[in-house]
Formats: structure tokens, sequence, C-alpha cells
């Protein structure tokens, strides 16, 4: 296909398949997913307005919980409206505001999985300062900050891809707009970029993150290696698995998704991984954090309790 050298009005999205006999079955598992995704993470919030639960554990949750659902909202309701409108076309600008939306939830969502490990690094190693350390101003202070650097990490490549003035192609091989199918259909020289992209992703959206997480588990395990008693140590390691588990869904998934080279990994399979860790991923964190949740599990009771009598 010709280069197209005038402004782009438009792209085409995808989608997850082209095969027309899983049209149907696609747009009902995803629907299905995303009204998990939705009672599961609201679930959470309602639970996490118990008194019980006003802790710094279940604030960070709560945060995690919006970010869940927007995240999904923001990538899977084009797959939705595809099926439904029959129109697969997305605005230049709607595109360069979703995948700037996107990347920015990213990177948040890493920040406040930092703060929650940081959370569990003072509760384990520090417990008799904890309420000094982890006070409702710092707590705010610390989500704040994600919030902001989260958002601010993502504007340079945003900036840097809505300079483009060339594509090979207005189809864009991908169910949203993610940065990495929009650079493949440029014809624009894309080398700076994606070597800005690789860096900048590797060494400040995700590997460090994933470095200040690992560093308060290191700590944290060495702390849990010297409770005497096993019953200790049990209710040490129950108290961080739900937060660890999700770590480690979520880095296998981005790592794979993005930090993998090219040859190793095709585009379709790259795609594969970003539904998982847009669909799957906010999917289990409600069922993760709460399934055997004993606090959540009270809070949602006296809550459906108070509704009951009222």
């Amino acid at each position: 296909m010709q280069a197209n050298q005038t402004p782009i009005k438009y792209f085409i999205i995808k989608g997850i398949s082209d095969d027309p006999q899983l049209q149907l079955p696609i747009f009902l598992l995803v629907l299905l997913i995303y009204l998990f995704i939705i009672c599961g993470n609201l679930t959470i919030l309602i639970a996490c307005q118990n008194p019980q639960l006003h802790t710094p554990m279940y604030f960070f949750l709560g945060n995690l919980s919006i970010l869940d659902i927007s995240c999904s909202t923001i990538t899977l309701h084009k797959i939705l409206i595809h099926f439904i409108a029959g129109d697969k076309t997305v605005s230049f600008a709607a595109c360069m505001v979703q995948m700037h939306m996107f990347g920015s939830l990213a990177s948040i969502n890493l920040l406040i999985l930092v703060a929650m490990g940081y959370d569990r690094y003072v509760a384990i190693c520090k417990p008799l300062r904890y309420h000094m350390v982890m006070s409702t101003g710092i707590c705010a202070i610390l989500a704040s900050a994600c919030w902001v650097l989260g958002s601010i990490q993502v504007i340079p490549f945003t900036v840097l891809v809505c300079r483009f003035s060339c594509y090979s192609s207005i189809e864009i091989n991908h169910f949203f707009c993610d940065i990495m199918p929009v650079i493949k259909i440029s014809c624009n020289d894309t080398s700076f970029l994606e070597k800005l992209f690789f860096i900048e992703g590797l060494l400040t959206v995700i590997l460090t993150p994933f470095l200040l997480t690992f560093l308060s588990y290191i700590y944290i395990i060495h702390a849990i290696l010297k409770i005497r008693s096993s019953s200790g140590r049990l209710k040490a390691f129950y108290t961080c698995s739900s937060h660890l588990t999700v770590v480690i869904l979520l880095y296998t998934t981005l790592f794979s998704q993005y930090l993998t080279p090219n040859l190793r990994i095709t585009l379709e399979s790259k795609k594969l991984f970003a539904l998982f860790n847009t669909a799957a991923v906010p999917l289990l964190n409600p069922v993760i954090y709460s399934l055997n949740n004993k606090d959540v599990k009270r809070a949602l009771k006296q809550i459906l309790c108070r509704a009951k009598y009222k």
C-alpha cells in the first residue's frame, strides 16, 4: 500500500479476529468479562467504605479498583461498540487520547502496586511505626504522586506520535489504539521513538516500579524468615500473598507484551497478552484480593445488613 502523505483523519481498528464466525462469541465473552470487572471492582470499592477497612492497604486497593475499571472501559468498550454499531473506525484525535489514557493508567497501576508493596513492607518490617509512617496524609500524598507521575511519564510518547505525518496504512492491528501498533504503520523514521520507548519503558515505566516492588519483598521475606513460629510466618506471608500474586501476573504480561524483541514474538501474540492485561488481570484482581479475605466479606455483610434494614 502506498504511504499516505495527507493528514490522517481516522484509523480502522482491526480487532481481535477477522473471522466473521468468531465476532459474536468474542462480543459475548468480552461483554461478560467487562460486566464481571465492573461488578467485582465496584464491590471492592463499596466494601472499602466500611470504617473497619479505612486502612492504607484498602485505600490503595480502592485506587487499584478505580484503575482497573477505567483501563478496561477505555480498551474493551471499542470491541463492544464495533460489534453493535458495525463501525471499526476511530478518529485520529480519539486514537491519540485512548493511547495516552491507556499508557497513563497502566503506569499509575504499576506505581500504586509499588505503594502497596511499601505498605506491606512497613506493616511487616516496622509494625510498631506502621500507623505513624502510613498515616492518612502520607497515603494521600503517595497516591496523588502515583497518579500525577504516571500521567506525566507517557506525555513525551503521545506528543511524538501525534507529530507523525505519514502512515503506510490506516488499519491498526490491535483491538485499541496502543503505541506499538500505531508506530508499526507509520512511514516516518520511528527508530528514535522505538529506542526511547524501549529505554524509558524499560528503565522508568516498568523496570523501576518492578525493582522497587522487588526490593520491598526482599526485606519482607528477610523479616518473615526471622519469625520463629511457623504460624507467625504463615500469617505474615498471607498478608502479602494477594499483592504478590497480582504483581507476578501483571509484570509477566507487561514484559511479554512490551519488552520482548519483535523477532521472538509476533504482533498477534502481543495482542493476546494485551487482552490478558486489560481483561483477565482486572477480572482476577477482585477475586484475588477478596476471595479468602475475611475483612472484605465481613464488611460486605455489614453493608448489606444496613441496606436491608433501612
